[in-house]
């Protein structure tokens, strides 16, 4: 069922909710993606949880009159959704630049329980600056995007198992975005800083990380309270498009783990 609701600043957060029970699982999709990233999680958990999934402002069927991008309204994006929906327990599932917000929602948001990131903050002690990001990525983006999206991030989404239908789909889904945009979208995650919320989560955090880079269980260790990852191997940086069922049973394993 689609639905909306206001963010902090007015902006209308377009989710879905299917499924039923005490427990809802949020998905929060990554960088110029959507809740339709989701549908195979929505197909294979909706039988036994609340399944909720969010079009962050500016993407799918959000608005896109945001002038303020920041990590915090990315998070309030996050709080308006869980807060409307009310459960008593929610588990928050954040791919990519989500994973962050994820953290910062969880700190305000009521009934979270849980954080489930999904390919990212794989070293916390290797964290790309706002001036790196500026040097390497978003001068890039905004000299030809296209070359970017088809030449250069290739190397660091996919890997050799990525099936060529999922690389033509999400690179299809980039380019419907203005460069600007997919700077602005993409800048917030470099200005935050991620290790301080991450030391104020009490609750849980899981992971599920693609192989194809490694992560730095010790690093996240020393940021992260609670903190545990699985991977899973052959896929890039999209597993649960890549490898729906293998992603899907990991993460209904992380989600019983916690009791629900």
């Amino acid at each position: 069922m689609d639905k909306f609701i206001s963010s902090s600043d007015e902006t209308l957060i377009h989710y879905t909710v299917s499924g039923s029970g005490d427990t809802a699982v949020i998905f929060i999709h990554g960088w110029l993606g959507s809740g339709c990233w989701w549908e195979s999680q929505i197909k294979f958990f909706a039988g036994k949880y609340c399944v909720v999934t969010i079009d962050l402002a500016g993407h799918g069927k959000s608005g896109k009159n945001r002038h303020d991008w920041s990590a915090k309204r990315y998070a309030d994006d996050i709080v308006a959704v869980v807060n409307q929906i009310g459960s008593k327990n929610i588990v928050l599932v954040g791919h990519s630049m989500s994973g962050a917000y994820a953290l910062e929602a969880a700190l305000s948001a009521s009934g979270v329980k849980a954080v489930v990131l999904v390919d990212t903050l794989k070293d916390m002690d290797q964290l790309m600056t706002i001036q790196q990001a500026e040097e390497f990525i978003f001068s890039l983006y905004r000299k030809d995007f296209r070359y970017a999206v088809e030449n250069v991030l290739p190397k660091f989404l996919f890997c050799d198992a990525t099936p060529e239908a999922i690389r033509e789909r999400l690179q299809n889904e980039f380019l419907q975005y203005d460069p600007e945009f997919a700077v602005n979208a993409l800048k917030p995650l470099y200005n935050m800083n991620v290790s301080e919320y991450a030391g104020q989560v009490k609750i849980p955090v899981r992971a599920i990380n693609s192989a194809y880079t490694p992560t730095n269980l010790e690093a996240n260790q020393k940021h992260f309270r609670n903190y545990k990852y699985l991977t899973i191997s052959d896929t890039g940086h999209y597993p649960m498009l890549e490898k729906p069922l293998e992603f899907n049973n990991l993460l209904a394993g992380l989600i019983e783990d916690q009791g629900f």
